[in-house]
């Protein structure tokens, strides 16, 4: 009997390089995400600010392949949204992938479903990592427990449907190439919904919160960059000459966000900031993320030069402003996701080149699948990125504030003064270092 390693339908280089992107953009959040949270923080915050990272990733994959995957990228239910359900069996694991409502748009899959689901989750589970980085310092984490699940399933599959899975946003013709909104502007937007609704941090934390570990900081953020190769250039689906422009277009923006984030600082402080140039390396990697596989080589100049400079000035003078710093975003979440999220997918609709195709159209007039830029003659993409963006703001504000406030009535939602002042060891019995501990 002769036998195959795997069915015509399957391309095994898709599928190693899908599995492969997928593995990366899991490094971004552990290790990644793990540890620059960890080393960012304050000394007493950094085991509770790593672990925060760890349980919601583990979290957010049991919700996923329970009912979470279909709700984004299953059967329309709504034009919003997937039908709920079971993504666990044989035969629908290692079926051909495909994403029904948006199959029309694209070549037919060449790797199984599970490939898929496992490439999606791991987009699904650094969005709420993200979010967590605006709450640092003070959220309950037993209300945590209970929030990551419950905003997975509520908020971020009405999003990723919308505009991934042949939703109505993707219908109309809004444009994200590897979420700019579907992460980073819902990351943002509900990360500074939750900041306000917990209220600040201890007061003596705010005003001083040095890093425990800038070079643990830096490790993060490395992972982080080099984690991005797979976030961009996974998301054509195939191992194609767009995901070598996508990940080419993601570094050079980076560059050019953490350099011109540095010259921010440089000019406005006197000295060049590690931290800064952190914050610019996300804020280009954001920035470029909904425009990856869309803009040519300037655009991705542009998109950095714009990163390094909108959103420094939203974190270093907008949220600094009297009404902003009511809420206690610990670790800027608003202005180096959100902010660079909105501006890199209205971007998108300046920048977008049709040269840069995505999928390579067969018939002599139809040279393929792409997005075009007002900047190429089609100003109504932008008018449709605003309204995508609006959408994705209002709804993750409204629903995560009803979300926290139903939490709210069975547990807290912020831990008690006494353990706030103490950190780690009151909430893990843990500490990060045991450094001047006698025998240790």
């Amino acid at each position: 009997m002769a036998l195959v390693p795997s069915p015509t339908w399957l391309n095994e280089g898709d599928n190693a390089w899908q599995m492969a992107a997928a593995t990366f953009v899991g490094l971004q959040s552990i290790p990644g995400l793990t540890v620059l949270y960890g080393g960012i923080v304050k000394k007493k915050w950094a085991i509770n600010s790593a672990f925060m990272s760890m349980y919601a990733f583990a979290s957010v994959l049991v919700v996923w392949v329970l009912f979470d995957y279909n709700m984004a990228f299953g059967p329309q239910w709504f034009p919003f949204l997937g039908k709920p359900g079971l993504a666990v069996s044989a035969a629908f694991t290692t079926g051909q992938a495909t994403v029904p409502a948006a199959a029309a748009g694209m070549p037919g899959l060449a790797f199984p479903m599970a490939t898929l689901m496992y490439f999606q989750f791991v987009f699904a589970a650094i969005t709420v990592i993200i979010l967590g980085g605006s709450v640092l310092g003070r959220m309950n984490f037993t209300a945590w427990m209970i929030f990551c699940p419950i905003w997975m399933t509520l908020v971020y599959t009405v999003g990723a449907f919308s505009l991934w899975g042949g939703g109505w946003l993707a219908t109309m013709g809004v444009a994200d190439f590897s979420g700019g909104y579907v992460i980073h502007l819902a990351a943002g937007a509900s990360g500074f919904t939750a900041a306000w609704v917990l209220g600040p941090r201890l007061q003596a934390d705010r005003d001083h919160f040095p890093p425990n570990s800038l070079l643990v900081t830096l490790v993060g953020a490395g992972i982080l960059w080099i984690g991005w190769n797979g976030f961009n250039g996974g998301d054509p689906y195939f191992a194609n000459a767009d995901a070598g422009a996508a990940v080419l277009n993601t570094n050079t923006a980076t560059a050019v966000g953490l350099l011109v984030w540095t010259l921010m600082d440089k000019m406005a402080y006197g000295k060049p900031s590690v931290l800064g140039a952190v914050n610019g390396m996300i804020a280009g990697l954001v920035g470029i993320t909904p425009a990856a596989g869309y803009v040519d080589g300037w655009g991705a100049i542009i998109i950095g030069i714009c990163a390094g400079i909108i959103p420094w000035l939203s974190m270093n003078k907008f949220q600094k402003l009297g009404f902003m710093q009511k809420v206690d975003d610990t670790l800027g979440v608003f202005s180096t996701h959100g902010v660079a999220g909105l501006m890199g997918g209205l971007l998108t609709g300046i920048l977008a080149n049709p040269a840069m195709l995505q999928y390579i159209g067969t018939d002599k007039d139809a040279p393929g699948v792409s997005i075009t830029g007002w900047l190429y003659g089609n100003p109504t993409q932008l008018l449709l990125q605003a309204e995508g963006a609006a959408f994705i703001i209002v709804y993750n504000v409204i629903l995560t504030f009803i979300i926290l406030k139903v939490i709210s009535i069975f547990v807290s939602l912020r831990m008690d003064e006494a353990t706030l002042k103490v950190g780690d060891d009151a909430v893990h019995g843990e500490t990060a270092y045991a450094i001047g501990v006698e025998g240790e």
